[in-house]
C-alpha cells in the first residue's frame, strides 16, 4: 500500500513536470529566454571564431519567422531527417516567405537558419550556436533584426529575418513613378 502511495506521488510529480515543460512555449518564457540569451550577448559583441563581432541592436520576436521555424522543426522531426532543405525540395526562403515573411514593399530583405539537433535545453542549444563560427554570424548579424524559434523533439530551428523600410522620400518617388535601384559594395 505504502509502496502504491509512492508510486503514485512520483508519477503525480513527473507528470506536473511534463505538463510545465508542454506549456514552456505557451507562456512566453520559451520565447523570454531566448531572447533574453540572444541579445545579452548582442549588446556586448562576442567572438565567432577567429572573428571578432561586433555588439548588435536586438532581436525581437516575429511570429511568422516562429511558424516557419516551427514547421521546418516539425517536418525533420517527423521524417527524422536534418538539413537546411525540406524533403520536398523546400528551401529557407520558401518556408520563410510561405509564413508571410516577405520582401515585398521593403528597401532590403535579409534572412539565415540556424538549425540543431539532439540538445535537450535552450541553455544548451544557444551556447552550441554560439560556439560555430557560421551559427554565431547569424546571430551577432545586424542586418538580421526578428527572429523566431522553434524545438520539436530535440530538432531545433532559429529563423532570422532583417526588413528595412523605404525612407518617406523613397516612398514619395516610388509613388510617382521612380525606381529605386541600390547598389551594393
Amino acid at each position: 500500500m505504502k509502496r502504491n502511495i509512492m508510486k503514485g506521488a512520483a508519477l503525480l510529480m513527473l507528470g506536473l513536470v511534463l505538463t510545465s515543460m508542454s506549456n514552456f512555449n505557451a507562456n512566453g518564457d520559451f520565447k523570454d529566454e531566448f531572447l533574453e540569451r540572444i541579445n545579452t550577448v548582442r549588446r556586448t559583441g562576442c567572438n565567432c571564431g577567429t572573428q571578432r563581432m561586433a555588439p548588435a541592436p536586438p532581436l525581437v520576436w516575429n511570429e511568422q519567422l516562429e511558424e516557419a521555424a516551427e514547421d521546418h522543426a516539425k517536418d525533420m522531426a517527423r521524417k527524422k531527417y536534418f538539413s537546411h532543405e525540406s524533403r520536398d525540395g523546400r528551401s529557407i526562403q520558401d518556408r520563410i516567405m510561405n509564413a508571410g515573411y516577405t520582401y515585398k514593399g521593403f528597401r532590403s530583405y535579409a534572412i539565415a537558419e540556424n538549425i540543431a539537433y539532439g540538445q535537450r535545453s535552450i541553455a544548451e542549444v544557444q551556447n552550441g550556436w554560439f560556439k560555430s563560427p557560421g551559427h554565431c554570424k547569424n546571430l551577432m548579424n545586424p542586418d538580421l533584426k526578428e527572429v523566431g524559434v522553434a524545438e520539436k523533439n530535440n530538432y531545433w530551428v532559429q529563423d532570422f529575418g532583417g526588413r528595412e523600410n523605404f525612407t518617406p522620400q523613397q516612398q514619395q518617388m516610388i509613388k510617382n513613378g521612380a525606381r529605386i535601384i541600390r547598389k551594393r559594395g
